[in-house]
């Protein structure tokens, strides 16, 4: 018997891209930064930036809910992946299938992080479920 579980805590790197294969299944791709326990020589922590994979289900719901710079914690297996890149060279990359992404801050924690995360990029935050925004026009009607 075999066991292959991880288990890792840290920060979404970017929003979660969600794709479709062609037979019309979701997969979702993110990178998620995990400090390390200990300090280097200079005093700062080291961070790992693990690339991790969510599909069907797990993948809708990442990308719907979960944003950069959001603390999540996940749970899968460990797969390593072979590939040969545009120069012809055998390469390898670890990678996390997820079977379960866990929110690991309350609401409000989120919503600022998200909202810091866009700020930083220059782009306007909306959390999920908020009202938006809309003008009317001159005759006081919606413009659709």
């Amino acid at each position: 018997m075999s066991l292959n579980h991880i288990t890792l805590q840290g920060r979404l790197c970017g929003d979660p891209d969600l794709r479709r294969t062609p037979n019309g299944t979701s997969v979702t791709n993110f990178t998620l930064a995990v400090d390390r326990d200990y300090k280097n020589e200079d005093g700062t922590r080291e961070t790992d930036f693990i690339s991790v994979i969510c599909w069907k289900g797990l993948a809708e719901m990442c990308a719907k809910w979960f944003r950069k710079g959001q603390m999540a914690i996940v749970t899968g297996r460990l797969q390593i992946r072979q590939y040969t890149d545009k120069a012809g060279t055998k390469r390898s990359q670890a990678e996390v299938v997820a079977d379960n992404v866990y929110f690991c801050e309350s609401k409000k924690d989120r919503d600022e992080a998200s909202y810091a995360a866009a700020e930083k990029e220059g782009k306007s935050y909306q959390p999920a479920g908020a009202p938006v925004s809309v003008e009317v026009d001159e005759d006081g009607e919606l413009p659709f």
